[in-house]
């Protein structure tokens, strides 16, 4: 019997399964308390399905649970098991006896794949439900569905009875997607377009790494006037585009290039650096002492900033350590991957819209003659290169949209305009994906056709479970042609695949210059 089983992310050892410890860092340990955490949710949903009583509690530990089951997340397992106890506990509540559970990862091939597709949506939308919910917006039929979806888990269904329940659960998705970016830019307002610098300034600072804004918020009012910069990291870029947050004078520039390459650029790094979300590495020895996590993240021995009575957060261990270690001595130089040192976001459906008869004329005109959504999960397999060479090889006459954080293999690059216009846009954290569904849904609205008839085509990137659930609401919208990468999921049988490739010519990507010359109808 293997010690592990996990193949929830594109990086699984040998795209199979990792079986002995996790590529992401997860020991066997801490993958079999997150597999019975998602137990333990599963007979809570039953129980609240049987007994007709949903809480507020419930619905949080779903949501809440789900997430910290997703990848590069939690590590701790003493805090997986804290939510395990309180799943037990709330079903106890409701004189619910255990039930028996499926074996998640365990049966006919295609099944199985099934099951576990929308097991790893699901973990990916209660990130969004999570966000959305910390800023104020929930949604009863988005807060059924994870108990409707957690029973389904229990269930043999049919292979056709799984596909619609993974269409119906990507309509929901595309739902939690706009009620998130409703909370956003109510709390935020709407974004921007802005430049971002990646040189870091002498003096203390502190690195805010993950996708929740709200805590960004609450640190740069904790640290304003205390002559402390802030710097983002990773998929918190986006951040610098929000008026509510770009206010902040010591809101500085960004530290660094994509999640994945933290254990380098953090080494002997003179300042802390908080871990909202997702996108925490094992820490090195040079730095772990100045790493703090919030919300569902953990790590073991890692501060971790509990949320107070009041719905607040005192970051002054941050604060004070920031101080003590004084950040560097001098201006110091950093660049983008390609050695570019500014970076733009901000490029939000509203900026985007604002501009759509500029947009739309260009497209007529023949100015411009397609674009590209390049965006999605950013890793550290080698192929990944391959978005890079992508966009530097897009035709002058294009333009690419781009968000999540697969957007730094490329984002310091300088493409040019067309009409005013920058050719790379960035439209955001994986969290705004429906900035560029609105969009796309708006374009086709304008010329009067269908989003597959556009001058459009979406090359993704994927690595964790936010961009299963985005890839389920494309396809639960019909949209086909997507070029996916740098492999397929592990999870997706070969029979399950024929299937997606059938109905929706999802297509792997191969090399740049083959996919352009397929896409633009070259010779």
């Amino acid at each position: 019997m293997s010690d592990m089983f996990c193949y929830q992310c594109q990086q699984t050892a040998g795209n199979k399964g990792c079986v002995k410890v996790g590529v992401c860092g997860k020991q066997p340990d801490t993958a079999r308390l997150q597999d019975e955490l998602v137990i333990a949710l599963i007979r809570l949903a039953e129980a609240v399905q049987e007994k007709g009583v949903r809480t507020r509690e419930t619905d949080r530990l779903l949501i809440d649970g789900l997430f910290t089951t997703l990848t590069n997340v939690n590590f701790d397992n003493q805090a997986i098991q804290g939510v395990i106890d309180r799943a037990v506990e709330e079903r106890k509540k409701l004189e619910m006896k255990e039930i028996p559970v499926v074996d998640l990862f365990v049966g006919e091939t295609d099944l199985v794949s099934l099951r576990s597709t929308l097991l790893f949506g699901m973990k990916g939308m209660a990130a969004y439900a999570h966000h959305a919910d910390r800023l104020g917006q929930r949604d009863e039929e988005i807060n059924q569905w994870f108990y409707k979806g957690l029973c389904e888990i229990n269930r043999e269904n049919s292979v056709n009875e799984w596909l619609e329940l993974i269409l119906e659960f990507g309509r929901v998705n595309l739902k939690c997607m706009e009620l998130l970016d409703k909370a956003n830019t109510e709390n935020f307002g709407t974004p921007v377009p802005a430049k971002v610098h990646t040189d870091i300034k002498k003096g203390p600072f502190i690195v805010v790494s993950g996708h929740d804004l709200e805590d960004l918020k609450e640190l740069l009012e904790q640290t304003k006037g205390k002559g402390i910069n802030v710097y983002t990291h990773g998929e918190m870029l986006p951040a610098h585009g929000y008026p509510e947050l770009s206010k902040y004078e010591h809101l500085a520039g960004n530290f660094g290039t994509a999640w994945q390459n933290q254990q380098k650029e953090f080494v002997d790094i003179p300042a802390p650096v908080l871990f909202t979300t997702n996108c925490l590495m094992p820490p090195r020895p040079s730095y772990e002492d100045r790493i703090y996590t919030t919300s569902v993240v953990g790590y073991e021995g890692m501060v971790h900033i509990q949320e107070g009575v009041d719905g607040k957060k005192d970051f002054s261990p941050l604060i004070c350590q920031a101080l003590e270690l004084g950040g560097y001595e001098h201006d110091r130089s950093m660049s983008g991957i390609n050695g570019g040192h500014i970076m733009t976001t901000g490029f939000a459906h509203g900026t985007v819209l604002a501009n759509a008869q500029k947009l739309i004329s260009a497209i007529r005109q023949g100015k411009i003659k397609h674009i590209f959504l390049v965006g999605g999960c950013d890793g550290a397999q080698p192929g990944r290169n391959y978005y890079t060479e992508f966009v530097k090889q897009t035709p002058m006459d294009t333009l690419v949209l781009t968000l999540a954080c697969g957007k730094f293999r490329f984002n310091d690059l300088d493409l040019g305009e067309i009409e005013g216009l920058p050719r790379i846009m960035d439209m955001g954290q994986c969290n705004d994906a429906y900035s560029a569904i609105k969009v796309a849904v708006a374009l086709a609205e304008a010329f009067d056709c269908e989003v597959n008839d556009l001058p459009l085509t979406l090359v993704l990137t994927w690595y964790e479970q936010k961009a299963v659930c985005i890839l389920l609401t494309l396809l639960a919208l019909g949209i086909k042609n997507i070029y996916l990468g740098p492999t397929f999921p592990a999870f997706l049988s070969e029979g399950v695949t024929k299937v997606l490739r059938d109905a929706y010519n999802l297509q792997p990507i191969t090399a740049p210059e083959q996919d352009l010359d397929a896409i633009l109808g070259r010779g």
